[in-house]
């Protein structure tokens, strides 16, 4: 069993650690734009202050209970591990890693999508790959300066990404402008309620990543719990308020599309905020890759100690940062820039659906079996808590699958794809298990 390690330089604190877990789930109201389009402001509302009560909550408590339970680099893998046994907790490590490599390629691009509002030659030739390709390194290396260095400044960029939305929050509420002539005219919305929904489970997810750099957090028993809560309340304010804010201004909901913030902004203030919308924007995409590469890094690392992949991987530098599993994972997401990848939420939903009821379970199981661990902060409710706590999720969770199982991925199915990328997983842990039984020597992090 691991038992936490310090980290040389100074560990995570709360602020920061809330900073760059904003980061990994949300990234700022970005993302939002469909739900307002295709739902109304009334109804789009209603869904961003209902889903995370159901969605994230329960996701948030489980995650606060666990990682303050089992403070351990790499977070969920252990808890499946240690809960379930060493093939599902490859299972789990293998879910979030196959799933990142479509969502972390995703955020450069963004990134250069924006760019392309202010500088037109981000987007021309091989210029937008390249760019994307400089925006990862740029995360690698700010990483290798360790998990403190990440939340540290997730703190700067969390402020530079969401004082423009104050500002337009402020002229919105209280300059009471009216661009409904402006922004087209009135169209009769016919809400889709589960595709908002979907929208807004894709735009409150990710709360497990935080839990991979527990050795590097500063009282990780008490820190954790606190972490969740209030990151969950900055969310649910940063989302619902701006676009209450824009509402009183009477922007038609079908003016609402993909970087529509920036345009809004524009005409609400000035041009000057919607050049600060779409830099922010840029900071959005960059904090999400940054952080997202703290916490997604120490899973090749944790697996390596348990000998589930290439002992290069357990190499560290003296402030705790992985730099070989770093190093890979930049490498493999920068391999895949430049490849098309739409309509993927089916796809992220499956993946990130399956390791995420893989948690649940193990809340539930580790409760059985481990009554007596030690747990600083417990779901209320005892058994019956925990067990209850994974219904919310799971049952959104079942119904955002039903409801677009049929997406498509070129000419497969998204849920094909899914399905294909579980049982390579089945395949890969027989052969790193065969590949660790058969190594020299003892194995770090051993367990019988």
């Amino acid at each position: 069993m691991r038992t936490p390690k310090p980290a040389a330089g100074g560990k995570l604190r709360l602020i920061p650690l809330v900073a760059a877990t904003y980061f990994m789930v949300s990234g700022g109201p970005y993302g939002l734009e469909e739900l307002v389009r295709d739902s109304g402001y009334e109804i789009a509302l209603a869904i961003l202050l209902l889903t995370p009560l159901i969605w994230s909550l329960p996701t948030a408590l489980m995650v606060g209970e666990l990682a303050a339970a089992i403070p351990c680099e790499g977070g969920f893998y252990i808890w499946v591990r240690r809960a379930m046994g060493p093939f599902w907790g490859f299972q789990e490590a293998w879910l979030s890693l196959t799933a990142s490599v479509f969502d972390m390629a995703a955020y450069p691009t963004v990134f250069v999508m924006y760019l392309g509002r202010i500088w037109a030659p981000a987007k021309e030739g091989h210029n937008g790959v390249i760019i994307a390709a400089l925006v990862i390194f740029a995360c690698m290396f700010w990483n290798l300066f360790g998990a403190k260095a990440v939340g540290d400044g997730s703190v700067l960029l969390g402020a530079l990404l969401l004082s423009p939305f104050v500002l337009i929050t402020i002229f919105a509420l209280f300059r009471h402008t009216d661009l409904s002539a402006s922004t087209g005219s009135a169209t009769s919305t016919h809400p889709d309620l589960l595709a908002g929904i979907i929208v807004a489970m894709w735009n409150y997810m990710g709360w497990d990543n935080a839990s991979t750099v527990a050795e590097e957090v500063e009282n990780p028993q008490r820190t954790y719990p606190r972490v969740m809560m209030i990151t969950l309340a900055a969310i649910v304010i940063s989302y619902a308020i701006p676009v209450f804010a824009v509402s009183r201004t009477h922007v038609q909901p079908s003016y609402w599309a993909t970087g529509a913030w920036a345009d809004i902004g524009a005409m609400i203030v000035a041009p000057w905020l919607g050049l600060m919308l779409v830099m922010a924007a840029m900071i959005s995409a960059f904090g999400s890759l940054n952080s997202l590469t703290m916490s997604l890094s120490r899973l090749p690392a944790a697996l390596s100690e348990d000998g589930y992949a290439p002992a290069l991987f357990r190499r560290k530098l003296a402030n705790g940062a992985p730099w070989a599993a770093i190093a890979a994972c930049g490498l493999a997401w920068t391999a895949v820039l430049g490849l098309s990848f739409d309509r993927m939420l089916m796809l992220d939903i499956l993946l990130y659906g399956a390791s995420l009821v893989l948690e649940f379970i193990a809340l539930v199981l580790l409760r059985i079996r481990e009554p007596e661990l030690v747990r600083p902060f417990r779901i209320p409710g005892g058994l019956a808590g925990a067990i209850c706590a994974g219904v919310g999720p799971t049952a959104l969770l079942m119904v955002a699958l039903i409801r677009n199982h049929n997406e498509q991925m070129g000419n497969i199915s998204a849920l094909t794809v899914g399905l294909i990328i579980m049982a390579a997983g089945v395949g890969f842990y027989f052969i790193a298990a065969w590949r660790r039984q058969h190594a020299p020597g003892p194995v770090a992090g051993d367990v019988s």
